[in-house]
This record gives C-alpha cells, sequence and structure tokens, in this order.
C-alpha cells in the first residue's frame, strides 16, 4: 500500500450516516471509522435515532469515537433536509475532508449535495478550480422495491441516476447480487463507478456468554429454536414468517410419529411490535414465539439458536445471517439482494425451496414454501451440521472486520492517488 498520500498529515475522512440505529449498516459505519490512525482521521456525523428503533451510538462510543450529531438528520424526508445539507456544508468547511463517505440513501442524498457544495462554493472554483475532495457512497441496501409506492420510487430513482452521474466518484456495493441489481436493473451509475466491498463482522463476542438465557427466556433446552434478527418492520416481513411458523407446527401436530419441541425466538424491536404481537395471539402463536425486544449482545445469543431465519422483501447483504454463519448456524432465507452470495454452492430445488450449501432460500412472498423448508431442515440433523460448518468456515475466511477495514483504507489511497481516474480492480479491493 502506498504511503504516497500521506506523507505529512492523515488523510481526513467525513462520514455520513443518517442514524446509527440497530442494524448492520451502524456497524459498518463504525468499523470504517475507525482506521490506521496515523493515516487516517476520521470524522463520523450521524443524525437522530427516531423512537421505536434501537440507538447503537453506544456502538461508536465503545469504539472511541464520538459522532458528531445533526439533530435534524434522520430518515424521513422532511423540509429540514434543506438545513442539514447547510450544515453538513459548514461541518466540511471546518473539517477540510479530502474524501467525504455517505452510507444508505437518505445520507447518500444530503451528505452528496452537501460535497458538492464545500467542492465548488470557492472562489477558484470560478475558474474551474474546485476543492480537491472525493465522494464515495455505500449501498448497504436500497430502497427501489418493496419500501414505497411504484410513483415515489421512480422519483427515487431518478435521484439516485441524478446523484451517481453528477456527484459521486465511487459506488460501493457490498454483493455482486446488489452490483447487478442497482447497476444493471435500475441502471444507476456507470459500471466502472462500482466496487464490489463485503461486509465485515466483528466475530468477537464483547460480553460473557449468558448460559442462562434459554431458562430466563422460558425455552427448555431440548426445544428447537428458530430465530429472526432485525428490526420489526413492513420490509423484514415478519408477518410471513408467523404464518409459516403456525402451517409448520399444523405439520408437527399431525405427523403420526413423535415431533420435535420448536420455538419462535424474535430478536429487536421496532414499529410492528404491537401489531406482530396480536398477530401472533391471532394464529394462536402466544406460547410458542418468544419476543426478545432490542438486545445489545446479539453475538452471545446465537449459540441459544438451531437455525437462523430471514424473511424479508429486500436486502443488501444481512448481518445476521453472517453472524450466524459465524456461529456455525444454517440458514432459512428468502432469496432476495445478496442472501444468494452468502448461500455457496446450490444444490437441488424441492416443493419450493433450494438447498444450497450454507442452507435454504425460497421466494420472498410463500408462507407455505417457507414452512416446507423449515420441516426440511428442521427433521435433517445431520445435514443441519454440514450446512452450519461450512457456514462457519466461509463467514470467518470472507466476513472479517479486519479484511473491510483494510478494503477501505486501500481505496482511499487509491482516491487520492488518482482522484480523477480511479482505476482498482475489484479483486484488488475484495479478499477472496
Amino acid at each position: 500500500m502506498s504511503n504516497s498520500s500521506v506523507k505529512d498529515q492523515p488523510v481526513r475522512v467525513a462520514r455520513v450516516m443518517d442514524r446509527l440505529n440497530v442494524g448492520g449498516p451502524a456497524k459498518h459505519a463504525v468499523f470504517t471509522s475507525k482506521l490506521n490512525a496515523d493515516e487516517f482521521e476520521v470524522t463520523l456525523i450521524s443524525g437522530t435515532v427516531p423512537a421505536g428503533e434501537g440507538d447503537m451510538t453506544y456502538l461508536a462510543r465503545e469504539a472511541g469515537i464520538e459522532p458528531l450529531i445533526i439533530k435534524e438528520m434522520s430518515r424521513a424526508i422532511s423540509p429540514l433536509d434543506v438545513l442539514v445539507i447547510g450544515k453538513l456544508f459548514r461541518r466540511f468547511l471546518r473539517l477540510k475532508p479530502q474524501i467525504v463517505h455517505t452510507h444508505k440513501a437518505k445520507a447518500g442524498t444530503v451528505g452528496r449535495l452537501a460535497a458538492f457544495l464545500y467542492k465548488w462554493l470557492t472562489p477558484a472554483a470560478l475558474i474551474f478550480k474546485p476543492r480537491k475532495c472525493s465522494v464515495v457512497h455505500t449501498f448497504h441496501g436500497h430502497i427501489f422495491h418493496s419500501y414505497f409506492s411504484p410513483a415515489k420510487t421512480r422519483v427515487f430513482i431518478a435521484i439516485e441516476r441524478l446523484l451517481a452521474r453528477f456527484f459521486t466518484d465511487k459506488i460501493i456495493v457490498i454483493s455482486d447480487e446488489q452490483r447487478r441489481e442497482i447497476c444493471d436493473d435500475f441502471r444507476i451509475g456507470r459500471p466502472e463507478q462500482f466496487l464490489v466491498m463485503p461486509l465485515g463482522v466483528d466475530f468477537q463476542d464483547p460480553e460473557p456468554q449468558n448460559h442462562t438465557w434459554r431458562e430466563e427466556q422460558g425455552i427448555a433446552a431440548d426445544e428447537f429454536t428458530i430465530g429472526i434478527v432485525g428490526r420489526l418492520c413492513e420490509v423484514k416481513n415478519h408477518a410471513m414468517l408467523f404464518k409459516a411458523f403456525r402451517i409448520l407446527l399444523d405439520e408437527f401436530e399431525h405427523a403420526e410419529k413423535t415431533s420435535p419441541r420448536v420455538r419462535l425466538v424474535v430478536i429487536g424491536d421496532g414499529e410492528l411490535r404491537g401489531e406482530l404481537e396480536s398477530l401472533a395471539r391471532e394464529l394462536r402463536l402466544t406460547d410458542q414465539v418468544v419476543f426478545t425486544g432490542f438486545c445489545k449482545n446479539v453475538l452471545a445469543l446465537y449459540k441459544h439458536l438451531d437455525l437462523i431465519a430471514l424473511t424479508s422483501l429486500n436486502e443488501g447483504t444481512p448481518v445476521t445471517l453472517i453472524e450466524g454463519m459465524a456461529f456455525a448456524r444454517p440458514i432459512i432465507s428468502t432469496a432476495v439482494g445478496g442472501v444468494v452470495d452468502l448461500m455457496g454452492k446450490p444444490g437441488a430445488t424441492k416443493e419450493g425451496f433450494t438447498l444450497w450449501a450454507h442452507g435454504l432460500t425460497t421466494a420472498s412472498r410463500d408462507a407455505e414454501s417457507f414452512a416446507r423448508a423449515l420441516h426440511f431442515l428442521i427433521t435433517q440433523p445431520e445435514l443441519r451440521n454440514e450446512m452450519g460448518e461450512a457456514a462457519q468456515k466461509f463467514a470467518l475466511e470472507k466476513y472479517s472486520k479486519k479484511r473491510l477495514v483494510g478494503d477501505i483504507e486501500t481505496l482511499y489511497h487509491e482516491l487520492l492517488e488518482k482522484p480523477q481516474r480511479l482505476k482498482v480492480q475489484q479483486s484488488e479491493i475484495v479478499s477472496q
């Protein structure tokens, strides 16, 4: 790695994130803000976490990072976004960043517009010499389906196309499938702008394992546990999982031979908590579903789960699946976004689900197929063990935090060396 761009002072980086709410993007933003201090000076700028979402600002502070908070910046679109752009612009004037790196849709919009103002609102710009500042945007997922109405979605796609064309030097995506969707399907950005940079996960459990957790939740030692981790919101599609779980229990109840006792463990919180609790009562699942709420140390819980499920309608690369895989847990998920890039080699297709090296996938709105997939894997203990072992090896090799930090540092050096004509090949960024 060349140090030609950091001879005298560390490279100044401003990282912009709409909010540090519970989830993989917040972890990613924190990890990639903790770079080599001799080479990089990183400032993390964030907004506020609304009520009903867990706040992960503590993670940044535990890492020794004190985010600069712009209270008007959050997920929701608001007239205050104009004020947010102005505040970011003033922050950039003070920080003098050489690189502005934005994350997710909202921060990607206001952050890139503020970076444009920072580059061009200068006396030198009158003779077309803007400030030197490279702009990077990371798509953790996207909002181009399953979030908003078709009309609103078309507006957001148009905005992203404009931002990619005129306001962005490099676009980072976290899987090959996501690059295909965003660049090829939705025609956002140019192929040469894209880098595929898989997520990095800190697999070190920061706290001791809670060996009494099952007992505290009322789960017997011999009960089979299906865990789903994530915000309780519409796009995560928990309702389909509940319906699939009801179908699964009915199948076990009508089976002639003795069936396993199964619990569904819902880890996380969000605006749909009350609605999902009502659905559980309606489906006669009150005694079979455990709502844990937000858990600060989720890594400590994976060892208590036998199978990790995900039923999202739209995803980037879900961190919860990677974390589960790192603990040798097989996964069952809807085949959306970057999920298939986690699954390993494909195998046979059976009754609406597909076998892979690391688990099973189904269509995104098919509760019956998801129930059949659950039934199949629950009743195949040897296959579960094989999938879990293969998944663990894959996750630990490809998705380490150390690899991600190294990828980001390499990219930043390349941007400063060749800010106008960056020609980094994917193979130079992504550790295989």
